[in-house]
C-alpha cells in the first residue's frame, strides 16, 4: 500500500521547554500517557521544510514546497511488549488553506494557514534558517544560527528523545487516531543563537505563555530526510 504522503523534510529548527505535565495532561489522547525524560516534560516550537511533497505519490501543484511550524508534545503508548514514541500537535501552521484542510479532515489535527516565508543560508560551515509567519499586520518568526558538520544523535541523548518520535496520535471522537512517520536517524547542529519572537499567548494558548518566554532547555537544527507518513487508523 502507498503511503499517504511523501516529503523532504529539512532544515527542522527545534526549540525545546520544559513543561508542567499538568499543563499538557488534558491534551494527551486517550491510550496513550506522556513520555517522560529524566522526570521532565517537554514541548517544543518546530519550524521546517516540506520539500517534493506529494499525496499517495501524486504531486499537488504548488503544494509541493512550504513552510510549517508547530507546537508538540511527546507521548508514548504500549505496544505488545514495546513502546510507541509519538507526537501530539498543539498547533499546526501553513502557508496554504488547502493544506490546512487536508490535514483537518484526514488526520483531525489543528492547522492554521498563514502567509509563511522562510531565509536559510548554508554556506560552507555556517548554517542559518528562520521561519516567519504573519497574523494580522505583524511578522512573527522563529531563527537559529549554527556551525560546523552535522552531528550524530547519540543513544539515550536529550537529542535523540527529541527527534527520534516516529508516531503521531491525535484525539478524535472515538477517542484516538495513530500514524507512523518513517525517516532515519537526523544528524543535528547545536545552536548559537536562537530567537523566538511571536506572541506565544495568542498563537498556542494562554497556559503555554510562561513555559515559552522562559529559556529554553535547548535548542538545534536538525538536518532532516526523506520521510513517509501512513494513513491514520482509529484506535478503539
Amino acid at each position: 500500500m502507498k503511503p499517504f504522503l511523501t516529503s523532504n523534510w529539512r532544515y527542522l529548527a527545534m526549540l525545546n521547554f520544559v513543561v508542567d505535565p499538568a499543563i499538557i495532561a488534558p491534551l494527551v489522547p486517550p491510550g496513550t500517557e506522556l513520555d517522560y525524560e529524566n522526570g521532565e516534560t517537554f514541548v517544543s516550537v518546530v519550524g521546517f521544510l516540506f520539500l517534493d511533497t506529494r499525496l499517495l505519490g501524486l504531486p499537488i501543484p504548488l503544494h509541493r514546497d512550504f513552510e510549517e511550524l508547530n507546537l508538540r508534545f511527546y507521548v508514548r503508548k504500549k505496544s505488545a511488549d514495546t513502546w510507541r514514541r509519538g507526537v501530539v500537535f498543539i498547533r499546526e501552521l501553513v502557508p496554504r488553506r488547502a493544506i490546512a484542510l487536508v490535514a483537518r479532515a484526514f488526520y483531525g489535527e489543528n492547522y492554521l494557514a498563514l502567509p509563511m516565508k522562510r531565509e536559510i543560508e548554508h554556506v560552507d560551515l555556517g548554517i542559518k534558517v528562520a521561519y516567519s509567519w504573519r497574523r494580522g499586520s505583524k511578522w512573527e518568526s522563529l531563527a537559529m544560527t549554527a556551525t560546523g558538520e552535522p552531528q550524530n544523535t547519540p543513544a539515550g541523548s536529550h537529542a535523540e528523545f527529541i527527534t527520534e518520535h516516529y508516531w503521531g496520535y491525535t484525539c478524535v471522537r472515538a477517542g484516538c487516531s495513530e500514524y507512523r512517520v518513517k525517516h532515519p536517524r537526523w544528524k543535528i547542529w547545536t545552536a548559537e543563537t536562537f530567537q523566538l519572537l511571536a506572541d506565544v499567548a495568542t498563537l498556542f494558548g494562554a497556559q503555554f505563555a510562561e513555559t515559552l518566554v522562559a529559556p529554553p532547555r535547548s535548542a538545534f537544527i536538525a538536518e532532516g530526510s526523506p520521510i513517509t507518513v501512513a494513513r491514520r487508523e482509529i484506535l478503539l
